[in-house]
């Protein structure tokens, strides 16, 4: 949020179409095409994924490998993707990605339908897939704020938050089922492989984007210095790293979970095909595009770090409802209810972290947000097979979801979590002594406020 903040629009349409406004920047609105097409790829990808592993082996334990897998080169190589985006062209960091996933993918696809993939082949494309991941991811948190200015980054946010259910969750799942159920699995990830070369075309034809007064310096300082510098900012800020922290517990806790027991529940215990899996994601696309708009709409909250949580902790609860789910429609519910609230805090912590985060650190403190949330995720993958062994695919989901909504409920109220907020509410009232700011403060106006890849 800005020091100013946005006053509330009325009915009129310009309040309505303010969401839109930073299309109109050309550099945003090709980097968001990218996106949008890339986005409608990996929802073909989830689903394709999920039920090429079980054709390959009915066990939940299968596409756990998968996913440990792909996560393990992701977090690896997180801090070296945050000082890569820092340091180079942002834009051909992005390319080079794609054009890794794009083969990574396309590998896939052909392996497919020849009839000879196997296993083994899946791990090893998935690994490589997710060390792409690790350079795209913080190059692209990072670019936003280079193209569009602060007064329109809630706006630029809240079209992000609503293009990535619309392709990831809604429109891409949707076409999965419907590819697989014509062309068998191979298919859709050749249409996968499709996206990646559209994406990179549209990255491509940005415009370079020029840090003043960086480029020496980053290229003077060694890699190790750069990291330090990016972990000397977060460890100062509570809004950073306590959110980081109760991310990666809240991900062990249920990120594996859904991942591999939500495709097993809607095959075996549902009775589903791909198609249905598909709906069940795209239900879930229309709950974040809902939580997209509303937030677009009415601008961020004056207690932001609150509602933020709030909202966090109502998704990870919602994960217990696919456990709980004994027809197609409530695990729709479920996935409805879970991206919605999540979407709503993400573009709640991607607007503030935008705002708060220096240009030339942007990079780092992304790669810093992945790599410390996710960093448990392989092990929430690797242990998912066994405890849904013990306990049963639908009880493992309820437990995920219960103790995580509890443990991001929990980080709401780590000591100084809401001081940001309570300083902004006090400056906004014109009241309290006058703050010293921090310095990532200086470049938004904001008395320093905040999961991250949530």
């Amino acid at each position: 949020m800005s020091a100013r903040r946005r006053t509330h629009e009325g009915p009129g349409a310009a309040g309505r179409l303010s969401v839109l406004q930073p299309l109109r920047i050309r550099d945003f609105r090709l980097l968001w095409t990218g996106m949008t097409v890339s986005l409608f790829g990996d929802g073909i990808f989830l689903v394709a994924l999920a039920w090429q592993v079980y054709q390959l082996s009915n066990a939940p334990t299968a596409l756990a490998v998968v996913g440990v897998a792909m996560s393990v080169p992701h977090v690896l190589l997180l801090v070296l993707g945050g000082v890569v985006s820092d340091r180079l062209d942002r834009r051909r960091v992005m390319v080079t990605a794609d054009a890794v996933r794009g083969v990574a993918v396309a590998a896939v696809g052909v392996l497919s339908l020849s009839g000879r993939l196997e296993l083994g082949h899946l791990v090893g494309l998935a690994a490589l897939y997710g060390g792409a991941n690790a350079f795209f991811g913080p190059a692209f948190d990072a670019i936003v704020p280079d193209v569009v200015p602060a007064e329109q980054l809630a706006e630029a946010n809240s079209l992000d938050q609503f293009v990535r259910p619309a392709a990831f969750r809604l429109a891409g799942p949707a076409m999965a089922g419907w590819v697989i159920a014509l062309g068998g699995v191979g298919s859709a990830f050749l249409l996968d492989a499709g996206t990646f070369a559209a994406s990179a075309v549209c990255v491509l034809l940005m415009r370079p984007v020029l840090r003043p007064g960086t480029a020496g310096a980053r290229e003077a300082r060694s890699t190790i210095a750069q990291i330090g510098e990016g972990f000397a900012f977060v460890r100062t800020r509570v809004w950073l790293w306590g959110t980081f922290a109760a991310a990666a517990i809240a991900y062990l806790l249920f990120m594996g979970p859904t991942e591999v027991l939500v495709p097993f529940i809607v095959k075996h215990h549902l009775g589903g095909s791909a198609e249905l899996l598909g709906v069940v994601f795209a239900m879930g696309g229309l709950g974040a595009i809902c939580g997209a708009l509303i937030m677009g709409r009415r601008g961020l909250p004056r207690r932001h770090v609150t509602f933020m949580f709030l909202a966090w902790a109502l998704a990870t609860f919602a994960v217990a409802g696919y456990g709980l789910a004994t027809l197609p429609w409530q695990a729709m519910a479920a996935s409805f209810v879970f991206n919605a609230f999540e979407t709503a805090g993400t573009v709640v912590w991607a607007t503030t972290k935008h705002r708060l985060v220096p240009a030339g650190l942007q990079g780092r403190v992304s790669s810093f947000d992945w790599l410390i949330s996710i960093g448990l995720v392989p092990i929430s993958f690797a242990i998912t097979g066994p405890v849904a062994a013990v306990l049963g695919a639908r009880a493992t989901l309820v437990w995920a979801g219960a103790l995580g909504g509890v443990v991001t409920l929990a980080a709401l109220f780590l000591p100084h979590m809401r001081d940001i907020e309570r300083r902004a509410l006090l400056i906004r009232r014109g009241t309290g002594a006058p703050v010293r700011p921090a310095p990532a403060d200086l470049r938004s106006g904001l008395p320093a406020p905040n999961v991250s890849t949530r």
